[in-house]
């Protein structure tokens, strides 16, 4: 076993183009660190419906340029075989450790397999990426990114020609051909023939953005915005003064790209202690809102001053500052208040563990509305989309543009929403309040367990799939269904979804991290105004209790 590891690791040694990674390759074999080879070796880095995504480093395990090289070549070998020979590939990237290597190594490979290729010009947005595969006629897309992830991550996302991310069975598709790449000295890769785009395709993307505003709407709110260390800023920036908004106030120590993300422990606005300098910074400047990307700039959160003054918006004052981040669920639901009360007509979707508010929104309002798995992947493709949300902080508000979240015009089209609001002299809380009223108090929760063990979460979905709890905080559960069988409207996916009496519960292993999250909801109806406090303290009971029992019933 120890030779078959050091021969795999000198045969992969021997084909690795980046001598940063054969430096650290060749030292792990020189010490014989039997321990460390077997953890990068152990296997392949798998192509999921996330395309590829994990920790840079040597050997299959890792992301590296051989691990991308041998992902392009597959990738453009399924795209022959779908008859896209000669076809154009547009390509992205953010400003992580590796991206603009692994961006240029892509270009490369389409290259040479005769493909055309197109790179855009620096780091900037995902949501760019995406709009340049429909702006161009791509036949496909590649975009650099691991979003949100931890510094040493990064990642390759693959969207096909429609401009939305792949679903199976593409994945499964392209995970042959690259298993079927024999070496790295069988993929040309010449040194030229690939085209860098200029700003023209940016500049039509911000051309765009103008479309989800309402012409002469209200732009007063003003804003303090944090990159969070990514590629947003100047995007950002360019679309807020093409629309006549106030200029953000910026949280200058996370302003420009920094792959290694020094002022937070976790790149993503919904990790505790990401929005305190942008929170800091709110108080310094008392802006209307808070807003913050995601380092790709997919996201959008959205944070605001809180009426009770606690900063966690149960009422009790326990909370640590005045500003609170919103949830998901909420930007969500007052972005689609936004859009139905500006006449937009199509289809409202969502993600099952997103809230079931959008779907009372949608039926008030007359509209279509559709559930999908997770992932933008399945939103955008929903037939008649004029809007999509997911409750971790992506909202499609312009399908026809970008098919995919968007952290840019989702930013926008909230602070039109917060403008037209200050003009009535009223809050996005107070909107908030009025739909709690008119469709019942929806509140969510996550309860998110970080594992460093996988088989954590292998055991604990399968001690709820041979012990289901019966009931949760004193609610049955009137319905528990297996999501692997799939359902009347939904593909198979690794998942659990119990219905209750006033409240809903769906439990998944994440996508993209090693992570297993349960999804929360209860719902308490509301008379009037005056009642919302008491149904708050209500909700706020109720979820955590459901989250002490599911986490006891699950074993985590």
């Amino acid at each position: 076993m120890h030779d078959d590891l050091i021969a795999r690791a000198q045969a992969w040694l021997a084909e690795d183009p980046d001598p940063e990674t054969r430096d650290e390759l060749a030292k792990l074999i020189d010490a014989a660190d039997v321990e460390e080879l077997a953890a990068r070796f152990s296997g392949t880095l798998q192509f999921g419906t996330a395309g590829l995504r994990g920790e840079l480093g040597a050997g299959p395990m890792r992301m590296n340029r051989t691990v991308v090289i041998r992902a392009a070549a597959g990738l453009a070998a399924y795209l022959k075989k779908q008859g896209h020979e000669g076809g154009l590939v547009v390509i992205g990237y953010d400003a992580r450790h590796k991206s603009e290597d692994f961006a240029r190594d892509t270009a490369a490979v389409m290259t040479g397999a005769g493909l055309r290729a197109a790179v855009l010009p620096r780091p900037l947005p995902t949501p760019v990426l995406a709009y340049a595969i429909r702006h161009l006629g791509a036949v496909a897309g590649v975009e650099v990114t691991a979003s949100h992830n931890p510094p040493r991550d990064n990642g390759y996302k693959v969207y096909l020609g429609d401009g939305s991310q792949i679903v199976p069975p593409a994945d499964i598709d392209i995970a042959q051909e690259i298993a079927a790449v024999p070496s790295l000295t069988v993929v040309p890769r010449p040194t030229e023939g690939w085209e860098t785009l200029d700003d023209s395709v940016l500049d039509a993307y911000l051309a765009r953005t103008d479309a989800v505003l309402s012409p002469g709407s209200p732009r007063t709110a003003r804003t303090v915005y944090t990159a969070m260390h990514g590629v947003g800023k100047d995007v950002l920036l360019a679309a807020f003064e093409r629309a006549g908004f106030p200029a953000p106030a910026l949280v200058a120590e996370q302003a420009e790209p920094d792959p290694d993300f020094p002022t937070v422990a976790f790149p993503n606005p919904e990790e505790p202690g990401a929005m305190d300098l942008a929170f800091a910074k709110a108080r310094e400047t008392a802006p209307d809102l808070v807003i913050a990307n995601d380092p790709d700039a997919d996201r959008c959160a959205v944070a605001v001053r809180d009426a009770d003054g606690d900063g966690d918006g149960d009422g009790d004052g326990d909370g640590d500052n005045e500003w609170r981040m919103l949830r998901g669920d909420e930007v969500g639901a007052l972005l689609a208040a936004h859009l139905v009360g500006r006449g937009a007509r199509g289809t409202f979707a969502e993600s099952i563990v997103s809230s079931s508010l959008l779907g009372r929104i949608a039926e008030k309002a007359g509209l279509p509305y559709e559930e999908t798995l997770t992932g933008f992947k399945w939103i955008a493709r929903v037939d008649g989309l004029r809007y999509g949300y997911e409750e971790a902080l992506g909202y499609c508000v312009d399908p026809d543009g970008v098919r995919d979240k968007d952290g840019i015009t989702a930013a926008l089209l909230i602070t039109e929403l917060a403008s037209v609001l200050k003009a009535e002299g009223r809050t996005l809380l107070d909107l908030l309040d009025d739909l709690a009223v008119t469709h019942g108090l929806h509140a969510t929760d996550q309860l998110s367990v970080r594992v460093q063990d996988l088989s954590v979460i292998a055991d604990a979905m399968r001690q709820l799939r041979e012990q289901p709890p019966t009931e949760l905080a004193g609610l049955a559960i009137t319905r528990a269904e297996d999501l692997t069988q799939g359902t009347d409207t939904l593909p198979p996916t690794d998942g659990l979804r119990y219905t209750l009496e006033g409240a809903r519960v769906i439990v998944r292993p994440s996508g993209t991290e090693p992570k297993l999250k349960c999804y929360l909801e209860v719902v308490v109806p509301v008379a009037t105004h005056a009642d919302l406090p008491a149904a708050r303290a209500e909700a706020a009971e109720r979820l955590a209790t459901i989250k002490r029992e599911l986490s006891a019933a699950a074993g985590i």
